[in-house]
Formats: structure tokens, C-alpha cells, sequence
């Protein structure tokens, strides 16, 4: 069983800051790329940013220079450093995790999301 739990969203004020976080833990052998999606509502799910073992990033167009994504490996933790916050920015964010088990079965996991909503 693996589990992506996170953690960080909320309310903010445009121009605003907030860090995502999400904790992939259960029976792992190895992670490799981590990243974060967005779905607003009526539109479809978009990728924000990834981050592969060894750490290369790929962000949207739409949060370069805004947004940075980190991992933490002995953690098996991925984060989303939000700056400069917009309205459009409004959306349920998922991470997800391309992760190997003891089984030895390789699958691709989700989060619950989280909710950020930036106000004008």
C-alpha cells in the first residue's frame, strides 16, 4: 500500500506566498519523477511543475519564475514553493509520485489534492 498525503493549501491574498507539501509513504522501493497538477473548476487537469530522481524540474509556462518544486528524498517528500500568487492560480492541486514497490511493481500514485484559493 502507498499513500501521497499533502498539505499547505488555503486562502491567500494576491501577490501572496503559500508551500505545498506531500508525503508519499507505504510499502517503497524508489521513487522517481514527482510532480504537481491543478484542476480548476469546468477546466481540466493541468501539470504545474515536475521533478525526477535527480532532481531536473519542468514547470507550466503559466508559474515559471513564480513556482518552485524541491524534493526531499530522504523523505519522500515533494514541495511547491508558490510565489507571487494570481487569481488564475485557483485550483485543487494533486501531486503524484511514479513509484516502484518491494513488490516490484512500478505504478503512478495521487494525492487527495489540495485546495488553494487566491482572492483579488
Amino acid at each position: 500500500q502507498v499513500q501521497l498525503v499533502e498539505s499547505g493549501g488555503g486562502l491567500v491574498q494576491a501577490g501572496g506566498s503559500l508551500k505545498l507539501s506531500c508525503a508519499a509513504s507505504g510499502s517503497i522501493f524508489s521513487i522517481n519523477t514527482m510532480g504537481w497538477y491543478r484542476q480548476a473548476p469546468g477546466k481540466q487537469r493541468e501539470l504545474v511543475a515536475a521533478i525526477t530522481s535527480r532532481s531536473s524540474t519542468n514547470y507550466a509556462d503559466s508559474v515559471k519564475g513564480r513556482f518552485t518544486i524541491s524534493r526531499d528524498n530522504t523523505k519522500n517528500t515533494v514541495y511547491l514553493q508558490m510565489d507571487s500568487l494570481k487569481p488564475e492560480d485557483t485550483a485543487v492541486y494533486y501531486c503524484n509520485a511514479d513509484i516502484t514497490t518491494f513488490g516490484w511493481k512500478q505504478d503512478r500514485y495521487w494525492g487527495q489534492g489540495t485546495q488553494v484559493t487566491v482572492s483579488s
